[in-house]
């Protein structure tokens, strides 16, 4: 099939636009990315670009005219954003899904009227609510999240019986948060999920995820000591969401595997995802790939890995110890056109790959 789609417009210029817009290079479309700051990395590998607000409806508006279908690169593109540029040109994922994944509470509520599990919450608007759910759950501590902007550690908080409720509440600075129980898990892992215009999905094996500084670190692909059993059932929660939702493009899902061998999901990311960069070098078909391929109109690729393979993230001055993996066999190095080193910037990553093994098509 050949797509009738010439040229694809992202909004958001950082490092996922980045590998979006090089993947529909390699497929033979033009992008054009609208983000309202200059020289982000994704300006710098196509010379389709506007610099304006996500608000700029005037801009958005003429945007929207020079481009065939719209996608997005992150999940904090205010909502009105989309539902404007939906009345013009198919925006893929659909506004809905944004909706959900822009607020906790929506996204918890959602996911358990899909019967998928997650660790016990409720919605806290004013400080008394913590000391009241503290009582409620028969619980000495809870963590306690912004229910909008937070990503990589930012708008969360740990909360005891020993601190404050006013304090804590002052400290997230947001007039409504979810709080939810602390788990006990063994560790975290990742499933990303393509689905294209006519339905079909195919997702990329669990991933193992490490964290440091509540920052992405290491991916593990495919997960090690992952019983099929749980491999599978995560895959089924992913197929289920972006059923639920009609995806157009990738997602992921974020969950945490329990001491007992439980999962609980954690959270849902409307776009590619930094736990998926491993397959840019370990899959024919890369989710930024699968994404172009879907929103565009094609086929959904396939998803098996050729080699197994660790994502390390080169984080703050990370990107100064790159001699090491320039020299590494079998290290595929990524970075991403950012001028100033700052820590906790994700600078770029380096894909490490592995002995391909005939478990990885199981």
């Amino acid at each position: 099939m050949f797509s009738k789609i010439k040229k694809i417009g992202i909004l958001g210029g950082g490092q996922l636009g980045r590998m979006s817009a090089l993947s529909a290079a390699h497929l033979g479309f033009k992008i054009h990315i609208l983000c309202p700051e200059k020289d982000c990395p994704a300006s710098l590998v196509t010379p389709y670009f506007t610099c304006a607000d996500y608000e700029d409806f005037k801009a958005l508006e003429e945007f929207a005219g020079n481009v065939d279908v719209i996608t997005y690169e992150f999940e904090n593109i205010p909502l009105k954003t989309i539902e404007f540029l939906e009345k013009f040109k198919p925006v893929y994922p659909k506004s809905n899904l944004l909706e959900i994944s822009q607020n906790r509470l929506n996204e918890k509520d959602f996911l358990n009227s899909l019967n998928i599990l997650t660790a016990p919450w409720a919605p806290c608007r004013k400080p008394d609510d913590i000391d009241d759910i503290l009582t409620k759950w028969d619980t000495q501590e809870c963590i306690i999240k912004t229910t909008r902007f937070g990503y990589d550690g930012k708008g969360q908080l740990k909360h005891d019986v020993n601190s404050k409720s006013q304090e804590s509440w002052n400290d997230l600075n947001t007039d409504e948060a979810v709080i939810e129980g602390i788990i006990d898990f063994d560790f975290e892992i990742s499933v990303v999920i393509a689905r294209d215009v006519r339905g079909q999905s195919a997702a990329y094996p669990a991933v193992k995820n490490e964290h440091k500084n509540h920052i992405l670190s290491k991916t593990i692909a495919p997960a090690p000591n992952l019983s099929p059993e749980i491999a599978k059932q995560a895959s089924d929660m992913a197929h289920k969401i972006a059923d639920a939702v009609d995806l157009v493009g990738i997602l992921a899902l974020e969950l945490f595997v329990t001491k007992d061998g439980g999962l609980i999901a954690n959270e849902i990311a409307p776009r590619t995802h930094n736990s998926g960069h491993w397959t840019m070098d370990a899959c024919a078909v890369s989710q930024f790939d699968n994404h172009i391929r879907c929103v565009a109109g094609l086929s959904v690729g396939a998803t098996t890995p050729h080699s197994a393979a660790e994502m390390i993230n080169l984080i703050g001055d990370d990107v100064n110890g790159l001699d090491q993996y320039l020299t590494m066999d079998h290290a595929h190095v990524h970075l991403y056109g950012k001028e100033d080193v700052k820590p906790g910037r994700k600078m770029g990553h380096v894909n490490i790959l592995k002995m391909p093994h005939k478990e990885l098509s199981a």
